[in-house]
């Protein structure tokens, strides 16, 4: 059963060409979010490095998938609740409506990430249950309500959180890439639940890139929602 977006699929296979990733990417590399979510940027960077270290790994990227599925879902709960508030307000709904296919697919997405590298981080690394199970929970936890109520007060800042946190989750898994990638080659690559997904990838290197173009795709289109919003207003 394909849960792809075939859009989002072609896309992030084009990006698999280094010029047209570079092209992709470049409009929105300079691109300066707020105060607030930025202190909120790097409290979660920091708190991530300072418990799995700077430099990516199996167990790091586990960590970081189980959080970074979570604004999706926020996105759309915050979505479900103004809809509640605004459903006589046809345009209004219409735009929630579009927020929430997008934060749907984006988080299907990223459980996709995290059951897939869950799978690879078992095989590859030895986890301790407080560590790399508990910790992630719980700041999932507290990210899925930050991102909620910035959401309903300040979406633009929410939006610019998820920029920040998507633009370290691209820098780790390329700076992954680079140091591994004969390695990764040489790794074959067989996962009932990408299979399940709809997507192929022969070897790790294959499977670690696509998700590397994933994470460019979700923070670009974090910018592409507060494009979306300045028009409205």
């Amino acid at each position: 059963m394909e849960q792809v977006d075939l859009e989002m699929e072609a896309l992030n296979q084009s990006l698999n060409d280094s010029v047209v990733l570079e092209e992709y990417k470049k409009p929105h590399d300079s691109y300066k979010p707020h105060l607030l979510p930025r202190i909120l940027g790097r409290i979660l960077v920091w708190c991530g490095n300072t418990v799995y270290g700077k430099e990516p790994s199996y167990l790091k990227f586990r960590a970081v998938e189980v959080i970074a599925r979570v604004p999706y879902h926020s996105w759309d709960s915050a979505a479900f609740t103004l809809l509640t508030m605004f459903y006589q307000n046809e345009n209004k709904a219409i735009r929630l409506a579009n927020l929430s296919q997008f934060s749907r697919l984006a988080a299907d997405n990223e459980t996709m990430h995290v059951v897939v590298i869950s799978a690879l981080a078992k095989a590859e690394q030895k986890s301790n249950m407080f560590v790399h199970t508990t910790i992630p929970m719980l700041f999932a936890f507290f990210y899925f309500w930050a991102a909620y109520c910035l959401y309903i007060f300040s979406p633009k800042s929410s939006l610019e959180l998820n920029y920040l946190f998507e633009d370290h989750a691209f820098e780790q898994y390329s700076r992954f890439l680079e140091k591994n990638a004969e390695e990764l080659k040489k790794k074959p690559m067989a996962s009932k639940y990408l299979e399940w997904y709809g997507r192929e990838a022969s070897n790790q290197y294959d499977f670690f890139r696509s998700v590397r173009n994933d994470e460019i795709i979700h923070r670009n289109k974090s910018i592409e929602e507060i494009e979306k919003l300045g028009a409205r207003g």
